[in-house]
């Protein structure tokens, strides 16, 4: 199995104008892979019930969600961690660093070692 790519051309980023056009690969998005499709996978490989399963995601997201509400780290095994990031304006003291100068928040997420093992070790296919 492999990693679908196709060519895409870019401009060279901040020239006016676009300076040099490259071309570049980029992934081709497969198909999704729903929570009810993870469900149903992981009920055929265990002796759990779709319904026990899907409590157990769900309660996952809402205990992650908690968690990083919170500011911390969540972590998730050989899946990865996620983590809170934020972007802010810059001052000139610390004093005047408030929560008002937040400009973006997101969330990070880490890779853990078996989904960095599968990247290492990733094939690609180009398509048109």
């Amino acid at each position: 199995m492999s990693i679908q790519f196709r060519t895409i051309e870019r401009p060279q980023p901040g020239v006016a104008g676009g300076g040099t056009r490259k071309f570049y690969a980029t992934p081709v998005p497969g198909r999704e892979v729903t929570l009810e499709a993870l469900t149903r996978a992981i009920e055929r490989k265990s002796t759990l019930s779709g319904a026990d399963i899907r409590a157990v995601l769900y309660a996952m997201v809402e205990q992650a969600v908690d968690g990083l509400a919170e500011g911390r780290v969540i972590r998730l095994g050989d899946l990865g961690s996620l983590r809170i990031t934020l972007s802010s304006e810059g001052r000139g003291t610390p004093e005047e660093v408030t929560s008002s100068v937040i400009k973006r928040t997101g969330i990070i997420f880490t890779p853990g070692r078996k989904m960095q093992d599968m990247l290492k070790n990733a094939r690609f296919t180009k398509v048109n």
